[in-house]
């Protein structure tokens, strides 16, 4: 039978409100009775709701609380969530006793709700809602929602329907090493990276998931994973690649020429606007939007970065009769270009330049651009500006060009003792005695 409280409302007026009713349990609700029983990984429980048990854990040195709660499919989920007041005093937090530890179990279990009968609308978060939340929040935030994509496309189908508060470890260390035998280390850490996101985001938004130790470990990312294949190509050859992206079609031969000339990401091209194009100067720019990569919440901004006159007339030409807040590069049914729209595209120009599509892909006209930078003398931090990336990244994947750029900087520098003309050596006096 419930238990009624009574209240005033705002107006003065005496309401009962339905409290939970207080479960006795002889073997639970006082230390001296739990210490009498034996040491059991099994905990012993008692019901304190429907649907709802209350469990203790009896340890060697003290014991802890969980709660058991039915899933409403047969079966049940169990979450440890605090110490019990065994040796210590309860603090209504991290120790409880047997009265604070039942009120604890019904609010994790009914999501905080007065009422133990009432019917809970916060079920524990599955994998796969704590997905579909992370994508959610990645469409508000304008990130990348592939990230979430490409971990639907590996996990298996128990760990999906799994609540993040139940997830171990070994599972998912597991699942993680299963990975290996479909992509490779640096496809796996992105997979990784992308469920780690996710489950982070399910527990900074649901108390009952106390501890992320779980993926901290078991997703920890394969070290030394990422083998840069940066393909660098001469100027003849991007000229000999653009033209042929010309030939191919002329909206088409625009993508690639901007991002041959400005090293930029093909998502940032996509999203360029009229606007952006500031060609009545005396050096023409182009305003690039901020890609959608790096963590937390990134704002899309704009950059300047310099293009040659050749190139804003042919922009400008492009954004003729649009507003200014209209797409400036789009396919030719005038639909914007998606994230793999161009990669069949610059395969066959790739091929019709004769060179090898299997290793020349569009983001080899950014490594080129960065490296030609680079070598040209273009300070590093100017060179992250203009292609919107780190100090760090830069040293990262392009340290052997970085390497070749600084032996040509300090070659004319050198002291070369062997080429010193034998006439201008003066012998060392002798020491008078």
């Amino acid at each position: 039978m419930a238990l009624y409280s009574h209240r005033r409302d705002s107006s003065g007026t005496v309401q009962g409100v339905v409290v939970a009713r207080s479960i006795r349990s002889s073997a639970l609700e006082n230390r001296t009775q739990r210490l009498k029983l034996a040491p059991r990984w099994k905990p012993y429980t008692v019901r304190v709701a429907p649907g709802v048990r209350l469990g203790y854990r009896r340890r060697e040195v003290g014991g802890g609380w969980s709660v058991i709660a039915a899933d409403g499919k047969g079966g049940n989920w169990l979450k440890a969530f605090a110490h019990a007041d065994d040796y210590e005093t309860a603090n209504g937090e991290t120790v409880l006793d047997f009265w604070q530890a039942q009120d604890r179990a019904r609010v994790l279990a009914r999501g905080g709700g007065n009422n133990p009968d009432s019917a809970s609308d916060t079920k524990p978060v599955t994998v796969s809602e704590a997905l579909d939340h992370y994508e959610a929040d990645l469409r508000t935030r304008g990130g990348d929602v592939a990230n979430v994509a490409r971990v639907r496309t590996h996990l298996l189908r128990g760990l999906r329907q799994k609540p993040v508060a139940l997830l171990t470890a070994r599972e998912l260390r597991r699942w993680r090493d299963m990975l290996k035998h479909k992509v490779s280390a640096g496809s796996i850490n992105r997979i990784a990276n992308g469920l780690r996101a996710a489950l982070n985001l399910a527990a900074n938004t649901d108390e009952r998931i106390a501890s992320s130790r779980a993926w901290e470990i078991g997703l920890q990312a394969i070290p030394d994973a990422v083998v840069s294949r940066n393909v660098i190509l001469p100027a003849e050859a991007i000229r000999c690649i653009v033209a042929e992206a010309y030939v191919i079609g002329p909206e088409f031969g625009l993508l690639v020429e901007t991002a041959a000339t400005t090293g930029a990401r093909v998502g940032q091209l996509a999203r360029l606007e009229v606007h952006d194009v500031q060609r009545n100067r005396a050096d023409p720019r182009l305003m690039m939007p901020s890609s959608r990569k790096g963590r937390g919440h990134k704002s899309v901004t704009r950059r300047p970065v310099p293009i040659p006159e050749s190139l804003a007339m042919r922009l400008r030409h492009a954004g003729k009769q649009k507003s200014g807040d209209s797409l400036l590069l789009v396919k030719p049914s005038g639909a914007p270009w998606k994230k793999s729209d161009h990669s069949r595209l610059f395969r066959r120009a790739v091929q019709r330049a004769r060179l090898d599509p299997a290793k020349v892909t569009i983001y080899a006209l950014r490594h080129s651009n960065i490296v030609r930078q680079l070598l040209a003398g273009v300070p590093t931090r100017v060179v992250c500006t203009n292609h919107d990336t780190s100090v760090g990244m830069i040293e990262k994947t392009y340290s052997k060009h970085i390497g070749d750029h600084s032996d040509a900087l300090a070659r004319p520098t050198l002291l070369d003792l062997s080429a010193a003309p034998t006439d201008n050596v003066v012998p060392l006096a002798k020491a008078k005695n």
